[in-house]
């Protein structure tokens, strides 16, 4: 009966609507093309010139080689479609438009994401390469490289959740939450509970999620709930049934600010699976980190700026700054440093690659690194194995049961060549890693929302936490140590008795991997 209704609402739902509406849309475009194509004779001529106009342009477009490639066979092999759907998602004003209130939102927020000079000449001190760095993420992303502030790691979001829920009973300001997933059940509803409690307190309580939710889990009118429960709620980006390609940039982020003091990222959504309070694929592997001190200002910024691209007021953005001197008491220089930052799609910088590949460039002894997904462009492909040659433990933990099927017969296609390099891939045999972490020497990790895969690299909002010469680094290793005693290795010879079929499946769906 349970899954009569189910199937009931999938059909009569929304989800089945908007998917209805883009077939429809799909399906007249195809007639369009079909009608031209009777015409052909006429205009082959003019069609043949569009075609090598726009072949030479994606060739000189300021991109990826793997997304110029993904473009020039469909123009090539299907000149009228493949042309036309070309310039179709280049002229689209939604992702133009905002990128365009993400940029004024930075001019607006730059005032309290000053990079302090002292910090920055700590840094130099230390490393100059991590500094240039540090360089980078303020000038292409607009993140200062902070001090005096202490980071906790969870290794399991059953770990995390109870503080988490602690740390929200004492806001007495406000609550910033920006969520890839929101999903009715235990997690939620003890958190809703609190922020209810919170909301009748006199707190301000702000609940941003990703549009995608409307489609399975949450009704299209949820922020509608909340906003009657006296929590400010809006969707990023809903899911709409119309073919648009700024629908393609989501919003994974996963951020949640208190009182402008603590703050929470990671790779933990806010639904059931991820404490595993329920089981979907297996014991559910993923990791988050606290930060509390000065570094919590720019996640504030970063939860604003995104809550303002609708918004057409202005936001008093000094109201939410917490005193620099109440902080953290206990400021100590043992704490290192640390860089929270965002990634955008829309900017035509991939800030979250480069610190990854930066990690990966300057490791010496190890790299060690967990991701649900490995669909790789050739740069990091490259990055990995020369690590691996010159001597560096580079290690990938990768799931043993996968949530997509697809994205595993992808993963699995780029084993061999890593492996020959000396790469080392395990994969967690009790269930599913969602963890992304990278640890590096002792000294250098990263904890935050960016997967080894295009759809992270090159299309999604993302954000993550850069830390140098923090004790937690030594907590992150640890971690993944003892999960590694739980992994099994993948050798080259599981690549050569790995069935045909998937095998040759996984080469296939690489022609479209950028777009995964």
């Amino acid at each position: 009966m349970k899954k009569i209704k189910v199937l009931f609402r999938i059909v009569f739902g929304r989800t089945a609507f908007v998917v209805l509406f883009l077939l429809l849309q799909i399906g007249f475009l195809f007639s369009c093309f079909r009608w031209l194509s009777n015409y052909l004779v006429y205009i082959y001529g003019g069609m043949l010139a569009l075609t090598a106009l726009v072949v030479i342009y994606i060739l000189n477009e300021k991109s990826n080689p793997s997304f110029k490639l993904a473009w020039v066979i469909p123009v090539l092999v299907i000149p009228v479609f493949g042309t036309f759907l070309y310039l179709f998602v280049q002229f689209q004003i939604g992702t133009k438009w905002i990128n365009r209130r993400l940029k004024d939102a930075g001019d607006e927020t730059s005032p309290y994401l000053e990079q302090n000079p002292i910090t920055e000449k700590r840094l130099k001190k230390v490393s100059r390469d991590r500094a240039n760095l540090a360089v980078y993420l303020k000038n292409c992303g607009g993140f200062p490289v902070c001090q005096n502030t202490s980071v906790r790691y969870f290794p399991l979001g059953d770990a995390m959740f109870p503080e988490f829920k602690r740390q929200l009973k004492s806001a007495r300001k406000f609550i910033f939450m920006e969520y890839f997933i929101i999903e009715r059940g235990k997690m939620w509803g003890e958190i809703l509970e609190i922020l209810e409690e919170k909301a009748a307190q006199g707190v301000e309580v702000r609940v941003m999620y990703d549009g995608m939710c409307c489609m399975m889990l949450l009704p299209y009118h949820y922020p509608q709930v909340l906003e009657k429960k006296g929590i400010r709620c809006k969707m990023f980006s809903p899911i709409k049934p119309t073919l648009s390609t700024h629908q393609n940039n989501r919003d994974h982020r996963k951020i949640c600010v208190i009182d402008g003091h603590t703050a929470f990222t990671g790779g933990i959504n806010l639904a059931d699976e991820y404490i595993n309070a329920v089981e979907r694929f297996g014991h559910w592997k993923d990791t988050a980190v606290m930060l509390q001190g000065e570094g919590v200002q720019s996640f504030t910024m970063m939860f604003l700026q995104m809550w303002n691209i609708t918004e057409r007021q202005k936001e008093n953005y000094g109201k939410y700054i917490y005193p620099g001197e109440e902080l953290l008491n206990d400021a100590k220089p043992e704490l290192g440093f640390v860089i929270p930052y965002g990634d955008s799609p829309l900017d035509g910088e991939n800030v979250g690659e480069r610190v990854y590949m930066d990690i990966i460039n300057q490791a010496r002894d190890y790299v060690h690194m967990m991701t649900p997904y490995l669909i790789l462009d050739n740069e990091m492909v490259t990055a990995l194995t020369f690590a691996a040659k010159r001597g560096v433990d580079t290690v990938l933990m990768m799931p043993h049961i996968p949530d997509k099927k697809y994205a595993y017969l992808l993963a699995r296609s780029y084993y061999p060549e890593l492996i020959e390099a000396g790469v080392k891939i395990y994969e967690y045999t009790p269930g599913f890693v969602h963890a992304k972490v990278f640890v590096s020497d002792d000294e250098t990790a990263v904890v935050g929302t960016i997967n080894l895969d295009f759809r992270s690299l090159y299309l999604h909002f993302e954000c993550g936490v850069w830390i140098h010469k923090n004790p937690v680094v030594d907590a992150i290793e640890e971690d993944f140590l003892e999960t590694l005693k739980k992994c099994r290795q993948v050798t080259l010879e599981d690549c050569r008795r790995y069935p045909f079929l998937p095998k040759f499946a996984g080469r296939m769906l690489r022609l479209i991997a950028p777009l995964m």
